[in-house]
């Protein structure tokens, strides 16, 4: 009897592993994804990758305007805000699905 329970331990040891190495695999795949946000007429346009990182903005001539700074402000925030949930809607996705799977999360 206590040889069959060593087997089950050793075999969810394995599951847990193989678990494991895909998560992290899917992790590395959405971090390398890159995300675009824009804000409204795409005048400023944002990317990031999956791991929030910024790596490039693009600012439409037009939405600069040294008497409405403000103008410009709102706009980025509403670019980066697009991306981050885009990568948060992302995020539950892909990883979402290994939290409900462990008991306890």
């Amino acid at each position: 009897m206590m040889m069959r329970g060593m087997g089950n331990m050793q075999n969810m040891v394995k599951q847990m592993q193989k678990l494991q190495k895909q998560m992290q695999k899917d992790q590395e795949e959405l971090h390398s994804t890159e995300f675009t946000g824009q804000a409204p007429d795409e005048a400023v346009v944002v990317k990031f990758t999956g791991d929030r990182k910024m790596v490039d903005i693009a600012i439409k001539e037009e939405a600069v305007d040294p008497d409405d700074v403000e103008m410009l402000q709102d706009l980025v925030i509403a670019a980066v805000n697009d991306a981050m949930d885009q990568i948060e809607t992302q995020t539950q996705k892909t990883m979402g699905k290994y939290s409900r799977n462990i008991p306890g999360l």
